[in-house]
Order: structure tokens, then sequence, then C-alpha cells
């Protein structure tokens, strides 16, 4: 179903249905359309086949961008209101909305680990076996990338050139090429040279990355992966595989990067998307100024 389709559907559910007064029809409406637009310029997905990864990097560009608390809860009532009104359908069969949850007093940036916690979190696969050779491979990758994680786990063995130190990112019919730093490229080599082989069900398997059963990994394993880590690591904060692409970009920001480049990276369209990180990184500075300084 086309988002024009679902839209036109929405619209009848909440006019006829839910007897919405004018405004509220007007704002969900826009809500939807804005939602439309963002999943149609960053993501593959469209407003049916959305997942919960894409809503919540979509709430966290407009918390990014400042949009105020009152604004960011109505745009959540609104995705929430049309996801459940798609499940109810049985349109989808899994909701993507039920995890957002609108702000109440203050404004939320996304949660982003600092150098050390990173450093500490890739130090926890062990290469002594073809799981830890692949989950290092895995994390160090995301780190030295910050590439979402359906394009981590939609990544073929012809995406890496490991003498150029580069992977090929495609979404939709953009694509890009983005560096990565020696280790993430020794991980990543280690990897394909003495672990994939052992690993893919079938010779001709393209999936660089692969489950125990040989074929492509999936989201729900790499979720499982990133947490059973940060466990491991001791890593008190709420870890997500996203949680490694913000850290990416904070961490670039933070140490001299031009947004620009950055924006290329993350393959964002606008560049309104990445001024985001920007916001963390003074929330991060103006934490460590109260921690630090002796008269904050």
């Amino acid at each position: 179903m086309q988002n024009g389709e679902v839209i036109e559907m929405f619209e009848r559910y909440l006019t006829e249905d839910k007897k919405a007064s004018a405004n509220t029809l007007s704002s969900y409406l826009r809500d939807i359309r804005q939602l439309a637009e963002f999943l149609d310029s960053q993501t593959e997905h469209g407003l049916v086949d959305a997942d919960a990864e894409d809503l919540g990097e979509y709430i966290a560009m407009l918390r990014g961008n400042g949009k105020s608390v009152a604004t960011v809860s109505r745009s959540i009532a609104s995705i929430k209101c049309l996801y459940s009104h798609l499940f109810i359908k049985q349109l989808i069969t899994v909701n993507p909305a039920q995890g957002l949850i609108p702000d109440k007093n203050t404004q939320k940036l996304p949660e982003i680990l600092t150098s050390k916690e990173v450093e500490l979190l890739l130090e926890q696969p062990e290469c002594i076996d073809p799981k830890g050779y692949r989950d290092k491979a895995m994390l160090e990758l995301l780190y030295a990338t910050g590439i979402r994680v359906t394009e981590l786990i939609e990544l073929n063995i012809s995406d890496v050139n490991l003498s150029a130190g580069v992977i090929r990112c495609q979404s939709r019919n953009k694509e890009r090429f983005i560096p990565m730093y020696s280790a993430a490229v020794k991980a990543l080599s280690d990897y394909i040279t003495l672990v994939r082989p052992q690993m893919i069900l079938l010779p001709d398997e393209q999936s660089l990355f692969v489950n125990v059963s040989g074929e492509r990994m999936s989201r729900q394993g790499f979720w499982k992966i990133v947490k059973h880590y940060q466990k491991k690591a001791g890593i008190e904060k709420d870890i997500t595989p996203h949680t490694l692409r913000h850290s990416f970009a904070a961490h670039l920001l933070e140490n001299g990067a031009d947004i620009h480049a950055i924006q290329e990276m993350l393959g964002h369209a606008d560049i309104s998307s990445t001024h985001m990180y920007s916001q963390l990184v003074k929330k991060q500075l103006k934490d460590v100024y109260n921690k630090a300084h002796p008269r904050a």
C-alpha cells in the first residue's frame, strides 16, 4: 500500500469513525505526511513497512531540531493513532509505534556513549570462536561507519573493499562510500578471511554477516548481540543498536569533523537531521561543566 493510500485511509478513519475536530484532523494528517516524507528521504520503508527503529529516528530528529515538547508529543500521538488503526485493520502484523513514549516536561535527546564506554563495549567480544569474530566485526563496523542497523545487516560481501578501507552502503537508489578506521578493517578482515567461510550455509551466500544457521543476520538477532555485550560490559545506559550510530556522529562532531561530511556519511538528505548531534555535544559539554566546575 502506497503512502498516499495510507494517508487517505487514515483521513477517512479520523473523519468518519473518530469524528475528529477540524484542528485534530489537520494536525494528525500533517504529522503523518511529515513522517512519510522522512521515511521517503531517509529510509527504504513506506508508512506500512516502517519499523520501530525508523519511528524512533524520526522522533529523535524532531527533538534534535528543537521541536517543543507539545509538538513532539502530538506527533507521537498521531503516529500511535495511525499504527493502531493499521494493526486493527491487519495491514501490519507488529505495531512499531507501541514503544513510543511522549515527553512529559523535558526535551529528550538520544542516548550516546562516552568514548570510554564505546571502548569497553568493543572490547567485549572475544575472538576465540566464529561468533566472537563476527560480533567483534559487526560492532566495530557499526561504530566506524555510523550506518543504520538495517544497512548493516543488508550489507553484502561485495560491498566491502578492505584494501581501500571503505564500505559501500546502498539505500534506495543512492549509494555512499564510508571509510573505516584500521581496527574496524582488521576485525572485518579477520571475520571475512577466517570465519565467514565456515559460517555460511551456501557457497554463493552474498550476505556479509550471517547467523549460526549460515543465513543473513536479522535485526532481532543483532539486537540480542548488543544487549548481551552491554550486560557483559556492565554499562548501565540503555544501549540499542542505534546508540552506536548516535555516538559515532556525536564523537566526530565533538572532535571537529565538518557537519556536512557527517551528513554525507550518515546518509541524511536534510542537514537539519544532522544538527541534532550539535545538541547532543552541547548537552554533554554542559554536563561535564556542571560536574567538574567548582562553582557550578
